[in-house]
């Protein structure tokens, strides 16, 4: 903005006391000062406010001025609360100086004139900014600009001051801009994450404000750039698979101009979101090629010549891929009328990713068809190698979700996630079997409670693989008839016999180890444990009856 435009702006108080010529120059920013020396606070281009506290005497005026003209301020607005009138000496100063000089009203407060020309200057920036997003927009839509959403985020560093990182829908970092420095720590972006999804969900219009700890976020999703706000059938279509823009600052009070700058950049990075998306394609299509061959009993021979032209795509300079684990997924929201492959197929891109995998996308190893409601990811492993315990590395059920089911979870309320993981196979010839493996465990999943569950190969092989697939009313009258009495006991006595039961067949029986653990006498642990048997009328010493009160806990 010019200086002219604060003299023209009458709420402000400012009477123009020389410096008619200069009118034109252009003020970056403001500050407040009466400090006699203020240089180290300058860097050019600002209005300085000050109340004159730092003149003693006429002789202060001139080294004041030529302090300030030296820095290259704009110009400089006295008040006239403290001395009245403005002093001459700093008139004569300023003019050989060539300083434009102000006279603030005792009735203006400096806050109200900073506020004023912070607003402006931040509109002025983020219009000359949003000038430079769309022109870095409409050059990455006809063809790629280099840099990704990183550069428009270092923009917004270098312009507005704003610290911004574009995340997953799960929370996981993806760009962000020098200035933010440090990646968010990983449960901040988790709670940003579900934040997002939740609100999303419920209808909200963006931005989103989050505060979290001290710090207050915006968060303004970023649709796909192939359709507006209001294009989806139904928002529970891209809900999972859409990224975030997370400012570190309040947008409640933001001019609308800011607003739109920041639409813009989510429109920016949005259509690098669409590339990347389409660069999958050749993946996704071997993937798919993959699992038709392997659902129709094609010979090893020809899945095999299929695995050896996608592991030089999914493993770059590597070669063959001596290891290929399967994970199965399903996305289902209550009503069915939406299919869930595509939704589950977007989500395993995304939850599949190594956090240590080095390389500018690293969705891009992995391989992911779907089919109806279920999305089947085809994982190369380079090497497979067994861990101290015996078991084998690689995609493991239980650390799968574990640091995105606080945000799923946000984003399903009518919804559930189910994943199920294979054992690592080495031949065309297991492909088949680890399919039906890993949806076998996908089952297993989908019979626990919760919205997002997995399950890996190593609970197949034990008796809770049976659990799924006993009728719903068998397995209540089952558990009603061995638990049901204990529970009418614990509510009249509370007398916790179901948690020493519990307690019981973990310890496998032992009466010390137990009785250890609930802080009992052994004796107060063989009165409980005889109350059960004489509830139940079974008898805990027997190997039959454990393997019931085990099961029955299990499906209760």
């Amino acid at each position: 903005m010019r200086l002219r435009a604060l003299l023209e702006t009458d709420a402000l108080g400012l009477r123009l006391l020389g410096g008619e010529d200069e009118l034109d120059r252009t003020v970056r920013g403001v500050m407040t000062t009466d400090l006699k020396d203020p240089s180290r606070y300058l860097s050019g281009g600002e209005l300085v406010l000050t109340g004159l506290a730092w003149r003693h005497d006429a002789a202060d005026s001139e080294p004041f001025v030529r302090i300030l003209a030296g820095a290259g301020v704009a110009g400089l607005a006295a008040g006239e609360a403290e001395l009245g009138d403005v002093p001459d000496d700093l008139v004569l100063a300023c003019a050989r100086h060539r300083l434009p000089l102000f006279a603030v009203n005792e009735s203006v407060a400096f806050a109200t004139i900073t506020e004023y020309v912070v607003r402006q200057v931040s509109g002025e920036r983020a219009g000359d900014l949003a000038a430079v997003v769309d022109r870095h927009r409409r050059m990455m839509t006809s063809g790629p600009a280099g840099g990704g959403p990183d550069v428009v985020l270092d923009l917004l560093g270098s312009d507005l001051d704003l610290r911004a990182w574009v995340l997953s829908p799960t929370g996981r970092p993806i760009a962000g801009s020098k200035l933010a420095g440090q990646a968010l720590p990983a449960d901040v972006c988790a709670k940003l994450a579900a934040e997002h999804l939740a609100a999303v969900r419920t209808g909200r219009r963006g931005p989103h404000r989050v505060a979290v700890g001290s710090a207050t976020y915006s968060l303004f999703p970023i649709r796909s750039a192939g359709r507006s706000a209001g294009a989806a059938r139904d928002v529970r279509e891209s809900v999972l698979s859409d990224w975030l823009l997370a400012v570190e600052a309040d947008a409640g009070d933001w001019p609308a101009e800011r607003l739109d700058l920041l639409q813009g950049v989510t429109q920016l990075i949005a259509v690098e979101r669409d590339r990347r998306d389409a660069a999958r394609t050749v993946r996704r299509r071997l993937a798919q090629e993959v699992l038709e061959l392997v659902q129709t009993g094609a010979a090893p021979a020809e899945i095999a010549a299929r695995l050896r032209v996608a592991a030089p795509v999914l493993l770059p300079g590597l070669g063959a891929a001596p290891h290929w684990q399967v994970v199965v997924a399903r996305v289902e929201w209550e009503g069915g009328a939406i299919e869930g492959g595509p939704v589950a197929q977007s989500l395993l891109e995304e939850i599949l990713v190594d956090p240590l995998t080095v390389g500018p996308e690293p969705s891009d190893r992995i391989a992911v068809a779907h089919t109806g409601d279920e999305a089947i990811a085809l994982v190369p492993l380079p090497a497979v190698s067994t861990e101290h315990d015996g078991s084998e590395s690689g995609v493991l059920a239980d650390t799968l979700l574990e640091a995105v089911r606080d945000p799923l979870s946000a984003g399903l309320d009518d919804g559930r996630v189910t994943l199920g993981v294979s054992a690592a196979v080495h031949s065309a010839e297991g492909l088949r079997g680890a399919l039906e493996e890993a949806r076998h465990a996908r089952r297993v999943a989908a019979a626990r409670p919760g919205r997002v569950c997995a399950a890996g190969h190593q609970e197949l092989a034990s008796h809770v693989l049976l659990l799924p697939f006993v009728p719903d009313d068998v397995r209540r009258a089952f558990t009603a008839r061995l638990l049901d009495p204990l529970r009418d006991y614990d509510r009249r006595h509370r007398a916790e016999l179901i948690p020493t039961l519990e307690a019981f067949l973990d310890c496998d029986g032992s009466w010390t180890r137990c009785a250890a653990r609930l802080h009992l006498h052994v004796n107060t642990l063989r009165y409980r444990v005889g109350r059960i048997e004489q509830l139940t009328s079974r008898d805990l010493s027997r190997l039959e009856d454990k393997l019931d009160f085990f099961l029955a806990l299990r499906m209760s």
